[in-house]
């Protein structure tokens, strides 16, 4: 019986860690691997495990004529804390090292998943205000743009909040974050307002997009999780067209009112004005992660590799390749660099892969492709053109991540030999 106890408590705590994991957007095949890890550590052996989009389940049996003991958990749709997937991450490295036990593990966990966030709500809704003004700036915006892309990202923020808690599906969310967004660029645009109000939409669209998690989804899809994977697509599928539901609506009204806002031209498209786009997708990524409460340390490291992963899809669009293979060559660099330095700041790859590729999102595809449909034009090539960008950044960024591995083996195996015997440290 005691034994019994002892598996049980071990699958119960790997559940716990694989909920956090899988609610932060980690694909099924890493909650899965790192669940039979927090077992195998906790001493129990002969465990599967099983993943989908609302379920994790672990099945133990220690022999063959024994009954198995079977652990179901519910996953709950929570905020992504990306302060909390490092602590998690942080706490499994430790015990599967030995450095704790299960009991502490338990414990740390508990109290990490029931401590509100570390950052008050305020300064979030900044965040993502940040988040927007660097994604106008990233299309050529002036200081105007700039401003009401700030105010329509906090003012979807806002949105998002208030519906929640009336169990409102994320669908109508979206919808109405797009709304929001449309509508802010309507009223500016019925002013004398000397700008483009319509890449505010853009910057709307790119922060609501961020959300969708298509990279969860396509790793699902190449790392043999299929019904993860299409329950995946499903969800963000629906959440895009709440997205394009809203800002259809927000056109619509905005047609009825007397205002335009099909034309887009980007202004800050030429050679000249790339370290401004540079800036900008630096800015829109460390706004996006510390909205989703990343820690401190890591907003540089995913500044840098926003940054990057902005100047390369300008180089490669300089090209005659097109932006969707831009937009791929850039997922490689970011899913590399992150694989290779993540380790340096101490956080989970993921936590700087997704705010690095925020800025490279098609939103400005998607907005093209309802314009031209508001305007009774064919608009669907433009959204076609927006889902192959999307799934060629997902797959992107894991093709770093193999191509990546290797060369962070060779090169922790060079530095342990050319390093000696330390003198502070583990030596």
């Amino acid at each position: 019986m005691s034994e019994r106890r002892e598996a049980y408590e071990a699958l119960d705590l790997a559940l716990r860690i694989g909920e956090v994991l899988l609610s932060s957007g980690a694909g099924a095949a890493d909650v899965s691997a790192t669940m039979l890890e927090v077992t195998r550590a906790c001493g129990v052996r002969n465990v599967s495990a099983d993943v989908t989009f609302v379920d994790l389940t672990l099945r133990h049996q220690p022999s063959r004529d024994e009954p198995a003991a079977i652990q179901v958990r519910r996953v709950n749709r929570r905020p992504v804390d990306y302060a909390n997937l490092v602590e998690v991450d942080q706490a499994v490295t430790e015990l599967v090292a030995g450095r704790i036990t299960r009991d502490e593990a338990r414990d740390r966990v508990a109290r990490i998943v029931s401590t509100g966030h570390s950052r008050p709500r305020w300064a979030v809704t900044l965040g993502w205000g940040v988040m927007g003004a660097g994604i106008a700036l990233t299309l050529g915006g002036g200081p105007v743009i700039c401003a009401l892309a700030f105010i329509a990202a906090c003012g979807i923020d806002a949105t998002q909040r208030l519906l929640p808690p009336h169990r409102i599906p994320t669908f109508y969310q979206q919808a109405a974050g797009g709304f929001v967004a449309t509508m802010i660029a309507v009223l500016a645009s019925a002013t004398s307002i000397e700008a483009d109000p319509s890449r505010v939409v853009t910057s709307g669209i790119v922060m609501l997009l961020a959300g969708v998690g298509i990279l969860g989804a396509t790793q699902d899809a190449l790392t043999g999780f299929p019904v993860t994977a299409s329950a995946r697509v499903i969800d963000a599928f629906l959440n895009t067209m709440g997205i394009i539901a809203g800002v259809g609506a927000g056109l619509t009204v905005g047609d009825l009112l007397g205002v335009g806002l099909v034309d887009l031209e980007v202004g800050a498209a030429g050679i000249a004005e790339a370290g401004v786009i540079v800036v900008g997708a630096a800015l829109a990524a460390s706004g996006f992660a510390f909205a989703s409460y990343a820690p401190w340390r890591a907003l540089v490291a995913v500044a840098l590799v926003g940054g990057l992963g902005q100047a390369v899809l300008l180089s490669v669009n300089s090209t005659a390749v097109g932006r969707t293979w831009g937009s791929a060559v850039a997922a490689v660099v970011i899913g590399a660099v992150c694989h290779l330095a993540a380790g340096r700041f101490r956080v989970p790859p993921l936590v700087v892969v997704v705010p690095a590729i925020v800025p490279l999102l098609p939103g400005l595809e998607v907005y093209r492709g309802l314009a031209l449909l508001a305007q009774g034009h064919d608009g669907v090539l433009e959204l076609a053109s927006a889902l192959a960008t999307a799934l060629a950044l997902a797959a992107g960024v894991i093709l770093g991540q193999y191509v990546a591995r290797p060369i962070k083996r060779e090169a922790d195996r060079l530095e342990r030999r050319l390093s000696g015997p330390r003198m502070v440290g583990r030596g």
